[in-house]
């Protein structure tokens, strides 16, 4: 058993309000640059809708990930031979026009501009060529436009829904739609990292935060086609790759990330998990409906005597993990069975975790059965009334749950490899959540009721406080728990090793002082 430490991260989708408070902080502190304008680290789409890039689920389109052949499995678009293949001509790497082509406007002509009859304008310029231009595209052009024909109803992960779903989930339109916020995941499986021919890619040992070598990387851009969550990106200026480095030096100094920090939902959450590296590969090469458990099952219990002394044996310190056993995220992942990575059918086993959207259920569908309700109350009137939940026995509760704005099989796609088996106890479980806070706080379920919503779903009332309390009340220190930086052993390695690689990361020249 290899014990490693990996930072891990759950986003709640049910309380990201779409703001891209956290995509601004990150655009001025990274990407603020020449070569970068067009570079998102992180970034909010409406879903349903094509994204950023534009359809970057779609991997016959880019061809990222890994995909198993003969009980092996293998990079899909890049690797040895077919990276050496498509060294010059890569056919699988998105172009400018997949992300957007960044501007300006000629301010100066509004002030410079001599005295006419019409009213002076600031055209548009390209960034990159400097020449003006027509603007087609942003880096959240289709935000908050999940009923339109251009972008929702090209999702790629609508593509196994029936006709009457998508019908179902688009007859309210732009009311149909929830926000998916994205960073580099920091997989433990990392295409990119296997993928680059120049090695500059690496994952930390001390943290597992995946990172690119400025000085060794080359540009091939293997990496941007390996990657299926497209978070590599080319800096056209500098000739070099780029990614999310997790603002690993804001971890070191014990602050949250600058994303995860300015969030205005409070939807994220940061911890440490364990894992076994020795795993790794089973896990990843596991068969398609078998994958999410697979990857799950090597995330260790850090509470195991025979994990914690494996851990110790292997150079992990005692305060991380006493930060592993106090982590928000394993509590989401594992203990609470809530949250699923993104697209797990891409191998890469990913390290971010999504809470998946409860969403306010469609009580108007007329399949729903409410008792009583059906004739008292119109759809309309029905949908904001929490009262039917009182008259609902839980089989009746669950059906709606079913029946919710969006198909289970949708959620599926994007959380649970097309199973919808994973998606359908998660929301049950949040909704027993609300029925027992309700019962606590308004008092109009019966015991029974709620007793029964929680057995359903193997709850106890003291897991439903804890889950509302680390959902709705928790504080900065509850919600991301950072492990001290151990800098003296950074120190020590360079001094036994006299290896620079990974030494410094994006953006730092120096070697680390002591005392600093």
């Amino acid at each position: 058993m290899d014990v490693r430490s990996q930072i891990s991260m759950v986003f709640h989708l049910d309380k990201c309000i779409g703001c891209h408070t956290c995509s601004i902080a990150c655009k001025n502190i990274w990407t603020d640059r020449k070569g970068a304008e067009y570079m998102w680290w992180n970034n909010v789409e409406t879903k349903p809708g094509t994204g950023y890039p534009s359809k970057w689920e779609d991997q016959s389109i880019y061809r990222g990930g890994w995909e198993k052949n003969n009980g092996r499995i293998s990079l899909k678009g890049s690797g040895k031979f077919k990276g050496l293949a498509n060294i010059f001509h890569n056919p699988y790497l998105p172009v400018i026009d997949d992300y957007y082509e960044p501007w300006t406007y000629k301010y100066l002509d509004l002030i410079e501009s001599p005295q006419q009859d019409d009213q002076p304008v600031a055209r548009p310029v390209s960034l990159i060529t400097g020449k003006p231009i027509d603007i087609k595209a942003g880096p959240n052009w289709d935000d908050d436009l999940s009923g339109t024909p251009d972008y929702a109803r090209n999702d790629p992960n609508l593509e196994n829904l029936s006709p009457a779903e998508q019908e179902a989930m688009f007859q309210l339109e732009k009311m149909a739609m929830f926000y998916l916020p994205r960073i580099c995941n920091h997989c433990l499986n990392p295409a990119c990292v296997a993928s680059c021919p120049s090695g500059a890619i690496y994952k930390r040992g001390e943290d597992g935060v995946v990172l690119i070598n400025q000085k060794v990387c080359r540009a091939w851009r293997m990496c941007v086609t390996a990657c299926p969550y497209k978070k590599s990106y080319y800096n056209w200026h500098t000739g070099k790759s780029e990614k999310c480095i997790l603002c690993y030096p804001r971890l070191e100094a014990g602050l949250a990330p600058a994303c995860m920090h300015s969030c205005v939902g409070r939807i994220r959450y940061l911890g440490v998990m364990l894992y076994d590296a020795d795993r790794i590969h089973e896990a990843a090469s596991a068969n398609d409906n078998n994958l999410i458990e697979s990857q799950l099952n090597i995330i260790l219990d850090p509470f195991d005597e025979k994990v914690i002394e494996a851990a110790k044996a292997n150079g992990i310190a005692d305060s991380t993990i006493n930060s592993a056993q106090n982590s928000p995220v394993y509590k989401f992942v594992k203990e609470w069975g809530l949250a699923l990575p993104l697209h797990p059918e891409f191998r890469t086993l990913p390290m971010l975790f999504y809470v998946p959207p409860l969403l306010p259920v469609m009580a108007s569908l007329s399949e729903a059965k409410n008792g009583a309700q059906n004739d008292k109350l119109n759809p309309i009137a029905k949908r904001w009334d929490d009262n039917w939940l009182y008259d609902t026995s839980t089989e009746e509760l669950w059906g709606t749950i079913d029946k919710a704005r969006f198909p289970l099989q949708y959620m599926a796609n994007l959380f649970g490899s097309g199973d919808t088996s994973k998606i359908n106890p998660i929301l049950k479980k949040m909704m027993a959540v609300r029925i027992h806070r309700r019962s606590v706080t308004v008092g109009d379920i019966s015991a029974e009721k709620v007793n029964s919503a929680l057995t359903d779903t193997g709850l106890t009332a003291e897991q439903a406080d804890a889950i509302y309390n680390l959902t709705s009340l928790a504080k900065f220190d509850e919600r991301f728990v950072i492990p001290p930086a151990h800098r003296e052993q950074a120190i020590e390695m360079l001094e036994n090793t006299g290896d620079e690689k990974g030494a410094t990361g994006f953006g730092f020249k120096e070697r680390p002082a002591r005392g600093s």
